[in-house]
């Protein structure tokens, strides 16, 4: 077998481990990590009741358990009166403190956009940008901006474009909804192309089944 030969022959089952163990390790890495910020939820426990002080050890997994209770007792006292009375009370002192009211308000609006089933975020378009004839992805997070469309008399929209191979980082641009395009792509689609820096385009989404309309006799 000629070296050339050889080579690609290596090389290919490189490649082939490559594409086998770097998804998994991946994937463990970010298990791992959100594993280990759910065991730091257990040191809102007192001391003497933490898993570590009871058994002699630690033991992984068991803070993602009680992050999970944690927010499911939460979700259940605050949407009662007296919860509901509770937040209300929280938030306003909070919106009494200048940079921390910045800052929960920005956070708190974020969460809800996202986790909001009616949210517009998850709407993936494309756009003209950075100029006429190259297209970005991105994904719409309001479809109008009323004080900015009152001004320019023309209707806007906020879309946010992510940076390639980290999603989280991006920018927000304005610009008019006639030059918003919306695209049938899924958001976990569009966040794997962009990650990937377009490696690993969508397929085209499947025709919408045309509907016959029978005359009526």
């Amino acid at each position: 077998m000629p070296p050339s030969s050889k080579k690609r022959g290596l090389r290919r089952y490189l490649v082939a481990g490559v594409l086998i163990w770097l998804p998994i390790l991946a994937t463990v890495w970010v298990f791992s990590f959100f594993v280990r910020i759910a065991d730091r939820t257990l040191l809102l426990l007192p001391p003497g009741y933490r898993p570590q002080d009871l058994v002699g050890f630690a033991v992984p997994g068991l803070g993602v358990l009680f992050a999970f209770i944690v927010l499911l007792v939460t979700g259940l006292l605050v949407t009662n009166l007296i919860g509901r009375q509770l937040v209300t009370f929280w938030e306003d002192l909070l919106n009494r403190i200048p940079v921390v009211r910045s800052i929960y308000s920005g956070v708190k609006s974020f969460a809800e956009s996202v986790f909001s089933q009616s949210s517009s975020f998850r709407k993936v378009v494309m756009i003209e940008y950075p100029r006429t004839g190259i297209w970005s992805v991105g994904f719409m997070t309001a479809e109008d901006v009323p004080e900015v469309t009152s001004r320019t008399g023309v209707p806007h929209a906020c879309v946010y474009l992510s940076a390639a191979l980290n999603a989280t980082a991006g920018f927000l641009v304005m610009l008019p909804r006639s030059q918003v395009v919306d695209l049938d792509m899924s958001v976990d689609a569009a966040m794997k192309m962009i990650i990937t820096c377009g490696v690993v385009v969508p397929p085209m989404p499947p025709p919408a089944p045309t509907q016959i309309t029978l005359p009526i006799r």
